[in-house]
Parts: C-alpha cells; sequence; structure tokens
C-alpha cells in the first residue's frame, strides 16, 4: 500500500496538474461568499446533482437570497423554482427551509462549526457535515464522497468498502495537513480524469505511483 510520502507525491503532482480545472462547486462557493451557511446551503443542493449544474444555480440563488430569515421568507414552492433544475429540488427546498427553521432556534441564527451538532440537522451526513467544516469554516475535517473513496482506494491509500471506512481510514492514516484540499483535490481529479469507468491513465502524472487497484479498462 502507498504510504505517506508517496501519497504526499501524489498531491503534489495533483496540485500542478489541476491548476487549470476548476474547483468543485462548494469549494467555490466556499471561496466567493467566505460564509458557513451559504456553504451549507451549496452542499444541500449539490447531493446528486453534477457542479455543472449546482454553480449556476448557487450564484443565481445567493445573489438574491445570503441569509437564514431570506430563506425562511421565501415560500417554499418559489424556493423550488429558484434552485431548478438540482435533482430532488422539492425535497430540498422544504429540507432548505427545515434546516433554517432548526439554525434559527436551536442555533441562535449560527451555523455550528461542530461536527456532531452539524449531524443533528436533518439531512446533513457525514460528507456535508465535514464540508461545512473545511470549505466553510477553514477547520479540520475529512470529506469523502464517491470520488475521494473511489481514488484513495485505486492508488492504493487505503483498502476500504465504501465512504464511511474510508474517512475513518483517512483520518488515521492522511497527515492533518492535507485533511482540508484532499477533497477538492480528488473530487475535481475523478470528475476530470479518474473517472469511475475508463480512467485517462495515460494522461495522468501519478500513473507510476498508483498501485491501479480495480482498474480493468484505462486510456
Amino acid at each position: 500500500m502507498l504510504d505517506n510520502k508517496k501519497i504526499a507525491e501524489v498531491i503534489k503532482r495533483l496540485k500542478v496538474a489541476m491548476r487549470h480545472l476548476p474547483d468543485p462547486s462548494v469549494t467555490l462557493v466556499g471561496k466567493k461568499f467566505k460564509s458557513p451557511f451559504l456553504v451549507l446551503i451549496s452542499c444541500l443542493l449539490s447531493l446528486r446533482t453534477k457542479d455543472t449544474t449546482t454553480l449556476p444555480v448557487c450564484e443565481k440563488l445567493f445573489a438574491g437570497i445570503k441569509t437564514i430569515d431570506g430563506f425562511l421568507n421565501t415560500p417554499v414552492k418559489e424556493l423550488e423554482k429558484l434552485i431548478y433544475p438540482v435533482g430532488f429540488y422539492k425535497t430540498k427546498a422544504r429540507r432548505i427551509h427545515e434546516i433554517c427553521y432548526d439554525l434559527k432556534h436551536r442555533f441562535d441564527g449560527k451555523v455550528p462549526d461542530d461536527l456532531d451538532q452539524l449531524l443533528t440537522l436533518k439531512g446533513v451526513g457525514r460528507k456535508t457535515a465535514n464540508l461545512v467544516l473545511t470549505e466553510g469554516f477553514g477547520k479540520l475535517g475529512v470529506c469523502v464522497d464517491t470520488h475521494v473513496h473511489r481514488i484513495s482506494n485505486r492508488l492504493g491509500y487505503v483498502k476500504t468498502k465504501n465512504p464511511h471506512e474510508t474517512e475513518f481510514a483517512l483520518r488515521k492514516k492522511l497527515p492533518t495537513r492535507y485533511w482540508i484540499e484532499y477533497n477538492a483535490l480528488l473530487v475535481t481529479w475523478g470528475q476530470n480524469v479518474c473517472k469511475p469507468i475508463s480512467p485517462l491513465c495515460s494522461m495522468c502524472p501519478v500513473n507510476r505511483i498508483c498501485e491501479r487497484h480495480n482498474v480493468d479498462v484505462s486510456r
């Protein structure tokens, strides 16, 4: 399995190779708005939705609504129209209202910067909670989605069965200095090069380091 010396080299090479690739939508929202609350909303909108859809919706939505009260004062039916065409937009509109109500009445109108407290919000799982910590607050967290899970295993850095196992394996093994950037790095690489099926190994700068686990066909 890859050791931390090799994963450091992987991260270094990918950062150079990714200079001209766009960050994931939630990372871009965090950089632009510097608001944990808007990062949380963008996380909810991004679930099961491609970044090419999520980011334009976020930019349009946040141009008019930026606060908890702003969302609570927007009827659910109107919010549905504003966030369309993200996936499951009707469910997400209701969920945003529920979370905003919770934030206002349980957390004094502030997004908690604690993982366990974030997980008490309805519809917020570990991926979203960790993203809010890292992209919203700049605090340590290990966010694992399908890209991070797949690539971490493909590289041979961890050997896990699902994203939940991968998060805790990375918490034990990955040096903390990489925690915040690891998600955005692997998500971007997974969307553009290290794809689920037939990854572009021939143009990958870490193809001689990667152990290519479960890669049957590549380009």
